[in-house]
C-alpha cells in the first residue's frame, strides 16, 4: 500500500542506539525513509542493521542532556540534508527512588532529556519545515505512565505526563500549518529502562499477569506503529497517542 511508504524522506531519530530507538529507526528505513541516527553513543549496530535491511542511514552526534545543543544539531542536520520530514523524539532515561529520597539532580537530569530536549528538538523541526513547505511529521515518545502514577519513578512520571500534554498542545498548533504531532506511549517493553522490573521476581509477574497479551513487549513493536504515524495514512491524525501495550489499558 503506498500511503505507508515513506520514501524520499528524511527522518531523524533520538536515541536511535538501541531498543526502541534503533527498532524504530530500521522499520522507518525499511518503508524507504533516509534516517539520521542521533545520539551520543555509538549507532554502529543500528547503521548495521539499517543497511541489512536496504535501507540508507548517516548518525549525528547529539547529546540530549543538553537539550539548546541538541536543538543546535537538529537545526545543522536539517541545513545538510536539505530538510528533515519526520522527527521522533524517542531518547529518554529513567531514575528509581523514594518520592520523599528523590534528588534534585535525578529530577532535573531526567526532566532534561525526556521533556525539555522533546520539545526544543520539535521546535527547531517546526522552524526549518515552516520556513521549506510547511509539512512534516513528529513522533513523540510517551509511555504508560503518560496515564498511571508508577512507583519510585517521580522525574519519569512527570516527564511522560508531560510529553503526553506537549504532543496535543503542539498538534493544536500546528495541525493547521501542515505538521502533524503525534504519540506512542509503549506498554512494558523488554528493553534496558525495564531491566530492573524484568528482574524483580513479584514486579515481573504483576505486570505479565495484567497484560492480555501475556507477554513483555519488543521493541520492534513499536517500528509499525512510527512508519504509520509517520505517513500519508495518518494524515488527518493529529494530537493523538497510539498505545502499544499488549492491552494494559484495556483492563
Amino acid at each position: 500500500m503506498t500511503g505507508f511508504r515513506l520514501d524520499g524522506r528524511r527522518a531523524l531519530v533520538t536515541g536511535a542506539n538501541a531498543g526502541i530507538g534503533r527498532a524504530i529507526a530500521i522499520a522507518l528505513a525499511e518503508a524507504g525513509a533516509h534516517l539520521v541516527c542521533a545520539g551520543r553513543s555509538a549507532m554502529d549496530e543500528t547503521l548495521a542493521g539499517i543497511a541489512a535491511a536496504g535501507g540508507s542511514a548517516s548518525a549525528c552526534s547529539m547529546d540530549l542532556a543538553d537539550p539548546v545543543q541538541a536543538a543546535q544539531r537538529l537545526a545543522e542536520a536539517e541545513a545538510e540534508l536539505g530538510g528533515i520530514d519526520i522527527l521522533v523524539n524517542n531518547a529518554g532515561i529513567i531514575r528509581r527512588a523514594d518520592a520523599v529520597d528523590f534528588s534534585e539532580a535525578d529530577w532535573d537530569d531526567v526532566i532534561d532529556v525526556n521533556l525539555k530536549a522533546a520539545f526544543l528538538l520539535s521546535q527547531a523541526f517546526a522552524r526549518a519545515r515552516f520556513k521549506r513547505d510547511g509539512r512534516g511529521k513528529v513522533i513523540n515518545i510517551a509511555s504508560m505512565l503518560s496515564f498511571q502514577g508508577g512507583v519510585r519513578v517521580a522525574s519519569y512520571t512527570a516527564s511522560k505526563s508531560g510529553v503526553l500534554g506537549l504532543t496535543r498542545l503542539l498538534a493544536c498548533e500546528w495541525a493547521s500549518k501542515g505538521i502533524n504531532v503525534n504519540a506512542i506511549a509503549p506498554g512494558y517493553i523488554a528493553t534496558a529502562n525495564t531491566k530492573a522490573l524484568r528482574e524483580d521476581p513479584q514486579r515481573n509477574k504483576a505486570i505479565l499477569d495484567r497484560i492480555p497479551a501475556g507477554r513483555w513487549g519488543e521493541a520492534s513493536d513499536i517500528g509499525g506503529a512510527a512508519v504509520f504515524l509517520a505517513s500519508d495514512a495518518a494524515s488527518y491524525i493529529h494530537g493523538a497517542v497510539l498505545p502499544v501495550d499488549g492491552g494494559w489499558l484495556a483492563r
